[in-house]
């Protein structure tokens, strides 16, 4: 038999294949919103049950500013918040700590311009015990001397890599050059060697004492509270927290100084040099803020943004540059003094030392085009896609909820804001998107500070005129 007559006889095989998945209709989504209540003894709670979140988040604003620290002691906010799980009344520093690990639970505080933040998370099972330890270090910490002595050693140790690390060391300066220097924003946040080296625990417990207290304090709970008697949980435990009914700091306006002008802190030899370029813009209360945030996305909030397309992909000057706005402190316009809030608005990342000219120069002709010739529609909605849509798998997290509502809460933005910003920027426009960015970086009123080497800098700086050149010590 030959092969065509084989092949010919052969029945023909066929294969069924599964229709093809299609994705489905998205379902509809918005950030949670809170329920607002107020404990007897004054605290403010916002609380948002979550089903399956079954790791509870609470988050707590103490209004305790750094602008309040006592002159020369720079660095107590921040001393005062590791010590808060450093024993109480009833717990030395060592049963505190086991007692959290028996919950499951990690308690952090920091300290930051607007306040001092103390997190809790903890399953839902051990949430009661966790918030009675939580209210007993907010309510009587003990505050020993020998811990805040290892406190303010530990902070004096960190002091040193801070200052080697150009990032940290770029900021710094950047605050320094902005605000003038009566200011506490010009000031690192946790303090220099010289005022944390003064802080005892006296000066701890009258900072404490001053600015903790309960009714100037808010609560934030998120996670599965299906079953949990919240109200007994909190009448046992941060319900029982008293203290004086005095009225919280009042926030200085904040008065910055955007001269375009360069600034490099010299490190000789370095193979690198860390960009750091800024100035003070909006904060979000301003009705551009929605705008500010999709035009500086655009700019250089991602790897497929301007910045990084230039940079990174088409010269090979970087790894990566961003663009970004961060509150450093927020007021409703409503209050008496009016707003007295600020973003900072900058542009980050690091070069090779023999490319920091002309990585500045490409930079600055990514400005100057945004300005010419404005963003791109595909631009705008590639951004809106992102910012919008990635929100539901952000917020998957209770942590995540809490610290956004405490973050609304310390910027006295209402409740919904964050709800409300995910719409505006829904329904913001490319024109207005670029007007916003250029705003935000104008290219003659941007403070640049460069850590990197000032033999090899200094004079292709120079060279183009973006502002007067200064070199100071690393």
């Amino acid at each position: 038999m030959s092969d065509a007559t084989t092949h010919a006889d052969s029945p023909v095989s066929t294969m069924d294949f599964h229709p093809q998945p299609q994705g489905g209709a998205p379902k509809p989504w918005a950030f949670p919103a809170p329920e607002r209540s107020q404990l007897p003894n004054g605290l403010t709670l916002l609380t948002s049950h979550r089903p399956g979140q079954q790791v509870v988040a609470v988050e707590i604003n103490l209004v305790a500013p750094l602008d309040a620290e006592p002159e020369g002691l720079d660095g107590v906010a921040t001393i005062m918040a590791r010590a808060l799980s450093e024993g109480t009344d009833t717990l030395d520093a060592e049963e505190f700590a086991a007692e959290l690990e028996r919950c499951g639970a990690t308690l952090d505080a920091h300290a930051d311009h607007p306040g001092v933040r103390v997190s809790l998370e903890v399953p839902v099972s051990r949430l009661n015990r966790a918030l009675g330890l939580l209210a007993d270090a907010l309510r009587a910490p003990a505050f020993p001397e020998s811990e805040v002595e290892r406190l303010v050693r530990n902070r004096l140790d960190e002091i040193p890599h801070e200052l080697a690390n150009p990032a940290r060391r770029a900021a710094m300066s950047l605050s320094k050059e902005l605000f003038p220097a009566t200011a506490r924003m010009s000031r690192p946040r946790q303090g220099t060697e010289e005022t944390v080296a003064r802080i005892d625990a006296a000066a701890v417990r009258a900072f404490y004492d001053a600015h903790v207290r309960p009714a100037t304090a808010t609560a934030v709970v998120v996670g599965d509270l299906t079953g949990v008697d919240l109200d007994a949980a909190l009448a046992g435990t941060l319900g029982a927290w008293t203290g004086s009914t005095a009225e919280p700091l009042t926030a200085a306006p904040i008065v910055a100084d955007d001269t375009g002008r360069v600034v490099i802190v010299d490190r000789p030899g370095a193979v690198q040099t860390q960009l750091l370029i800024g100035r003070i813009g909006a904060d979000r209360h301003d009705r551009v803020w929605p705008a500010q945030v999709l035009g500086t996305y655009c700019l250089g909030g991602t790897l497929t943004s301007r910045l990084d397309r230039v940079l990174r992909e088409e010269k090979g000057y970087t790894y990566g540059v961003r663009a970004f706005g961060q509150v450093l402190r927020s007021t409703a316009p409503s209050s008496p003094e009016g707003s007295t809030g600020a973003a900072l608005l900058a542009i980050s990342g690091s070069v090779d030392t023999g490319s920091t000219g002309p990585a500045l120069e490409d930079l600055w002709k990514v400005l100057r085009t945004l300005a010419a010739e404005g963003l791109t529609d595909e631009e705008r909605d590639v951004a809106v896609q992102n910012l919008v849509g990635v929100a539901p798998l952000k917020y998957e997290t209770a942590a995540a909820v809490a610290g956004t509502l405490a973050d609304q809460v310390e910027q006295q933005l209402p409740d919904d804001f964050q709800a409300q910003l995910y719409a505006r920027l829904a329904e913001t426009g490319t024109v207005e998107a670029t007007a916003a960015a250029v705003n935000a970086f104008p290219v003659d009123r941007l403070v640049t500070v460069l850590v990197g080497d000032a033999a090899q800098i200094a004079e292709p700086v120079k060279a183009l005129g973006i502002g007067e050149v200064t070199v100071v010590s690393g």
